[in-house]
């Protein structure tokens, strides 16, 4: 069992978003695609924003996500970024 939940994990994703707007992550693949995008930059070398001692690449994103260390952006952010 993944420790947090999805459903605890896109609470803490769409705690930004304002009443009425659009959640960011309304499914848990939304969820997957993030954490494993982010698992591979570990792998790659970038620095891990919590302790990931004895932790593998995806347990790390999971936990960076759940501690708001990460942001999953909209399709409008991302293109504003760009």
């Amino acid at each position: 069992m993944l420790h947090p939940s999805y459903s605890d994990l896109m609470k803490v994703v769409n705690s930004e978003v304002e009443p009425g707007e659009a959640p960011v992550v309304n499914s848990r693949y939304s969820i997957v695609m993030a954490t494993s995008k982010r698992a591979r930059q570990l792998i790659a070398g970038e620095d891990a924003l919590v302790d990931d001692e004895g932790k593998k690449p995806l347990s790390v994103a999971v936990e960076e996500l759940n501690q708001g260390k990460i942001k999953i952006l909209s399709e409008d952010e991302a293109q504003s970024e760009k």
